[in-house]
């Protein structure tokens, strides 16, 4: 089977052993080669500091493989830093468990248990990945999570880039139009961009010129969530990704508040994560945590799309006051 469509080898539904076996294998290391991936190659740093990221995911799924389900124990082992990617990569391991699996959220509830918790938002963007190759929908139900859920698709959206490249964004910019299910997806190939272009803000500002101009401010959503959670840049370049997102700063300053509270679940905040909240939204981590537990109010026990939607509306209303202030 070709590594890279490994992540999408998910059998048809069955139950007990054979369906656990019919798991795809371990996947190989050279995945997350971003020369092989067609991905920037020209930015020693940023390079190194992401692949090393998306080595984390799969040695995440490997270890959910090689360990479930003590998988909690085996997680813990991956450096703080990166423990999150990890959980995100046991996440797609998960998702597919469960795709395969008469008990639709079992693996998923099992993750979502003991540290697990630590890592709630990562875990519903990791659970993307197993849908991304199908083009499924929420089929895998959420546990006690309503509004997370839709995390699910943003994981779906990276995916669907980090496989597919350019080509694949620009499919994907175009089909979004104004659903909201596809925009929310969209904020996730946002997110894979940022890789794409080795965190280089004018590239990526580049690149999110040519995009439809309804696809636009869900794509700077990723890219504020990427440049935060994930990092690749430095003072200057986080001042001139602000600069350049310009009437999308509030979807910019967004995805800032996705990352950090992210990061700020997990107990472990990088330098690279308060320097782009200080950079890109003039804003502390634990301000931006604050900021989006208070916009989930009434909203926690939706299932709906709208809203997800509408809790990123108020995260953007709420950075726009404070700038304005």
């Amino acid at each position: 089977m070709d590594a890279d469509r490994a992540h999408g080898a998910v059998a048809r539904p069955e139950s007990g052993l054979t369906a656990r076996r019919a798991i795809t294998p371990q996947l190989p290391m050279r995945m997350a080669d971003f020369a092989r991936r067609g991905f920037r190659v020209d930015r020693p740093r940023p390079r190194a500091e992401l692949e090393r990221h998306a080595r984390s995911f799969l040695s995440g799924y490997n270890l959910a493989i090689a360990h479930w389900p003590d998988v909690h124990e085996a997680l813990g082992t991956v450096p703080a830093e990166e423990r999150g990617f990890a959980y995100e990569g046991a996440a797609m391991y998960a998702g597919q468990r469960d795709l395969v699996s008469v008990r639709r959220s079992a693996a998923l509830t099992a993750l979502l248990a003991e540290s697990g918790q630590d890592y709630i938002h990562l875990i519903h963007v990791g659970l993307g990945w197993a849908l991304s190759p199908l083009r499924l929908p929420l089929r895998v139900r959420t546990p006690v999570t309503p509004l997370l859920r839709w995390l699910a698709l943003d994981g779906a959206g990276f995916a669907d880039v980090f496989f597919g490249g350019r080509r694949t964004l620009a499919r994907r910019a175009r089909r979004a139009g104004r659903d909201p299910a596809r925009l929310a997806r969209l904020a996730g190939s946002g997110r894979a961009m940022w890789f794409l272009t080795s965190a280089d803000p004018v590239e990526t500002h580049e690149l999110l010129e040519h995009a439809p101009v309804a696809a636009q401010a869900a794509l700077w959503s990723g890219v504020g969530l990427a440049a935060t959670y994930a990092g690749g840049a430095d003072e200057s370049e986080l001042d001139t990704l602000r600069i350049r997102a310009g009437d999308h700063w509030s979807h910019l300053a967004q995805g800032v508040v996705f990352g950090a509270t992210a990061r700020t679940r997990a107990g472990v905040v990088p330098a690279h994560t308060a320097l782009a909240c200080a950079r890109l939204a003039s804003i502390t981590p634990e301000t931006a945590a604050t900021w989006a537990h208070e916009a989930t109010h009434g909203l926690t026990e939706r299932r709906d799309v709208q809203a997800y939607q509408e809790w990123r509306t108020r995260i953007r209303l709420l950075a726009t006051e404070s700038a304005e202030s």
